[in-house]
């Protein structure tokens, strides 16, 4: 699976810097905001689109006001009126990305962000964890027949293979599945990150991560564990505020983050047994035959005048019971490598 030029589930893993609300109402802010996530390392940026309108309604009843959450009290409406992107930014902010060579897309959140996204040639779609049980926007946006990304904070077993069976129906098998903590911030008991490796084989997908805990801690385990994708909440500076601001990470986090990540893979490497030049050095210094009492042209080869020591440089001690007994062709002085032509 592709997305725009980065291969999934192969080599590196997927870094995306979710931008989300993390702007100020400042498309500069943005802007800079973009920039700064290619100086630390992010392969891709991600976007919202949605209005206030288009995902809620300007309702005062107790069902649209947040309870249990960092935004207690607010009504829905004025969070998203708070915390959208404007429509109006996403070319600009898609044009800045290219520019700086980051893979751009976005999240939509009902059929016209798709349409309006479709027009802006984004090479991926990314379902949110609280919309995965919108089955509508799901099959309109796998539709289209670009990789699907699908958060599943809220999600059970039975939603999840529905989301998954939705995106199958209309022929689009290209699923990315990202673990998500859907608490802000999230704490890292309840990361649950042995479902990576799980989704991956239980719904035959790519597996990921979309982290809200603090640090990179989360996302390094994850990296160990199978994770393809890796998402994280991007801000330029805290001082910035906003909705988002206490579950994103700076520049520097973001950067930690990333190299941590990237240790990690290299640290994993790829299963392989044939040895490299370093190693295949070091094997000097293992154990071989050696004489370690002089031999006499005649005698035999014995427990006493041979044993397995370091360094490697004579026989293979796997050779050890063949050669006892046999007699020595020639006077062999201590310390000689052991070698078949020494030996009758």
């Amino acid at each position: 699976m592709k997305i725009h030029n980065f291969k999934i589930g192969t080599g590196k893993v997927l870094i995306i810097a979710e931008l989300s609300a993390n702007h100020g109402h400042d498309i500069e802010i943005a802007k800079k905001t973009i920039y700064a996530a290619k100086r630390a390392g992010a392969d891709a940026i991600k976007l919202q689109t949605y209005t206030a309108d288009t995902i809620t309604l300007n309702c005062d009843k107790p069902d649209f006001i947040i309870r249990g959450t960092i935004w207690e009290g607010q009504k829905l409406y004025d969070l998203y009126k708070q915390a959208y992107t404007p429509w109006e930014w996403h070319a600009e902010l898609f044009k800045t990305a290219k520019q700086e060579n980051l893979i751009y897309f976005s999240s939509p959140f009902d059929k016209t962000a798709v349409d309006f996204l479709e027009n802006l040639n984004v090479p991926a779609y990314k379902i949110a964890s609280f919309e995965i049980t919108d089955i509508p926007l799901i099959e309109y946006a796998a539709s289209k027949g670009k990789p699907m990304i699908i958060s599943t904070g809220i999600a059970d077993e039975e939603d999840i293979q529905l989301a998954v069976d939705t995106c199958r129906a209309v022929g689009n098998n290209d699923i990315i599945l990202l673990k998500t903590s859907s608490q802000y911030p999230a704490k890292i008991e309840d990361a649950n990150l042995s479902m990576i490796p799980d989704m991956a084989q239980r719904f035959n997908v790519i597996a990921g991560l979309s982290d809200h805990t603090a640090g990179e801690l989360v996302p390094i385990i994850a990296t160990t564990l199978g994770a393809k994708v890796i998402e994280k909440h991007f801000v330029l500076d805290k001082s910035i505020g906003g909705p988002d601001a206490s579950f994103s990470l700076d520049e520097k986090e973001f950067k930690q983050m990333v190299d941590a990540v990237r240790n990690t893979e290299k640290a994993l490497g790829k299963i392989d047994y044939t040895l490299s030049k370093k190693a295949k050095k070091s094997r000097d210094f293992s154990r071989s035959l050696y004489v370690v009492k002089e031999i006499k042209k005649g005698e035999l080869i014995t427990k006493e005048n041979v044993r397995s020591i370091r360094p490697g440089f004579g026989l293979h001690p796997k050779y050890y019971f063949e050669i006892l007994g046999k007699k020595a062709k020639a006077n062999i002085e201590k310390g000689t490598p052991l070698s078949f032509d020494l030996i009758e």
